[in-house]
């Protein structure tokens, strides 16, 4: 109880400073122990905003620059967040489709991480912005306590983001407009359909998105 404290006292000064961010990692540090920080907006099927990554140097490219580059398309915490997730912690396996392992996501991207285990808090904006801090084990996964005691901050992370980045909507590329956020996401779901129109069937077709997917 006392880290928690210790933790929110920390975190709601530095609420609207530049070193917020890097305070919410360090604070979620002292309630269990992870190797890397990465916090992404996601506004419909727009390229997803690193508001904040402590990757070294030569990991930041393949966690945030190819990333942001198409993969992330395929990420279960991006997917989560187009279908509306209520807010929560959650483990990417929890939110990963069944055959995730053996996807295209995770055989040509995910597998070049390292990661032992990732999970995400997730926290809707008023703005339809969706908010992901994402915590990555490089060889261990997070125990039950580690997972239990950083469920128990949901509500100080929650409150503390909404509060710090109110309006963050206006800040994506073309994307001011808060109302055409689900277009990128339409957008998308089109180019599933139209794939391989030529050739495929409807079914067909929709059996390579799932699969895709990792389903």
């Amino acid at each position: 109880m006392q880290r928690i404290i210790k933790a929110t006292e920390a975190l709601v000064d530095a609420i609207g400073t530049e070193g917020f961010a890097q305070t919410l990692s360090d604070a979620l540090q002292r309630l269990a122990p992870f190797d890397y920080t990465v916090i992404f907006g996601y506004l419909g099927a727009a390229r997803p905003m690193d508001l904040f990554d402590d990757f070294p140097r030569g990991k930041r490219k393949v966690f945030v620059e190819d990333y942001q580059e198409g993969p992330y398309l395929l990420d279960p915490f991006y997917l989560a967040c187009g279908n509306k997730v209520e807010p929560g912690l959650y483990r990417i396996k929890d939110l990963a489709p069944d055959r995730f392992f053996q996807g295209e996501y995770f055989r040509n991207y995910y597998v070049q991480t390292g990661l032992a285990e990732e999970i995400g808090y997730f926290v809707n904006l008023d703005d339809g912005v969706s908010i992901v801090v994402s915590l990555m084990c490089a060889n261990k996964v997070f125990s039950a306590k580690d997972f239990r005691d950083l469920n128990q901050f949901l509500p100080v992370v929650k409150s503390s983001i909404e509060k710090n980045w109110p309006d963050l909507s206006a800040r994506f590329e073309g994307k001011a407009d808060a109302n055409d956020q689900g277009k990128g996401t339409i957008r998308l779901e089109r180019a599933f359909l139209k794939f391989g129109e030529d050739i495929l069937t409807p079914r067909e077709r929709e059996v390579v998105e799932y699969t895709l997917k990792g389903h």
